[in-house]
């Protein structure tokens, strides 16, 4: 699978992922300690949605486009808004034009006293991320691979904070790097937040992941959460319908705001019919 993220940029599966990364670094909002955001594979930074690559296949229009004209509960409202004001904040013209990624969405919601580390090593993709964030100096765009990465920047001083590992998913190899890359990282810093994301299209090989993390995280039932969402049946030529998350460590209110949130989410993201979605616990 090659995941070129600018054809992608603003589908069901960055809406979930983004909705579940702006829950977690709400939730450290809640004590004045510092943290920091890792993301290994941080891309752009700002993707046109106007341009070539976003029409090709014109996923932000069965993704993001629905999720904005959708109506909410009043109790899932204020737990999408935080996410869906980032995104108006990069589209205060009418319409959409453009979607935030990763970093762009996690430093909307650093404090002053929070840090982020960017990785992108892609030269085209590094050099518009770094335009993005203006060198600003809370945000470090660093010209490494993310794999190594994960090693090497944690534990952060900080000791509080998420790592965001979101793999183009380029190499047959890409599952089991996942799972090794994490083993690695949570082996120095078991007490981090962890937020994995993976294609759905394989039964077998996310099942086979969701193990391994599971029995590296071990512990208590919910200190890894599971949550595949699917727009469509996945089919193994077709196009992405079902992706997954890992969430490690979990903020304690974090499962509880998914099961409001994500049924909410299965009209307006379904593809020729209602959305599903599958959330548990993952016992080590």
């Amino acid at each position: 699978m090659n995941y070129r993220h600018a054809f992608h940029a603003g589908s069901f599966a960055d809406v979930i992922k983004h909705i579940v990364l702006v829950r977690v670094l709400t939730y450290l909002h809640e004590k004045p300690a510092a943290f920091r955001v890792i993301d290994t594979h941080a891309g752009a930074g700002v993707y046109d949605l106007t341009g070539e690559e976003a029409g090709r296949g014109g996923e932000w229009l069965t993704g993001i486009a629905r999720l904005m004209q959708a109506r909410f509960s009043e109790a899932v409202a204020p737990l999408v808004a935080p996410y869906l004001d980032i995104v108006r904040a990069y589209n205060p013209q009418r319409g959409l034009q453009c979607y935030p990624g990763s970093p762009l969405i996690a430093r909307a919601l650093l404090r002053p006293q929070d840090r982020m580390v960017a990785c992108e090593i892609e030269p085209v993709a590094r050099k518009h991320l770094i335009g993005a964030l203006r060198r600003d100096t809370q945000a470090n765009v660093v010209d490494l691979d993310g794999w190594m990465a994960l090693t090497a920047f944690v534990p952060p001083k900080e000791r509080r904070g998420l790592v965001l590992i979101d793999p183009p998913f380029e190499r047959e190899d890409e599952f089991e790097r996942l799972a090794g890359g994490f083993a690695g990282a949570f082996a120095k810093w078991p007490t981090g937040c962890y937020l994995l994301w993976y294609p759905a299209k394989r039964r077998r090989a996310t099942d086979d992941l969701a193990r391994r993390v599971g029995a590296v995280a071990g512990g208590e039932a919910d200190k890894c959460l599971r949550l595949e969402f699917s727009v469509a049946p996945q089919t193994a030529d077709g196009p992405l319908t079902s992706a997954g998350l890992l969430i490690v460590n979990p903020p304690w209110t974090l499962r509880g705001e998914l099961r409001s949130i994500l049924p909410e989410l299965e009209k307006p993201l379904g593809q020729g019919g209602a959305a599903r979605f599958k959330l548990g616990a993952i016992a080590g």
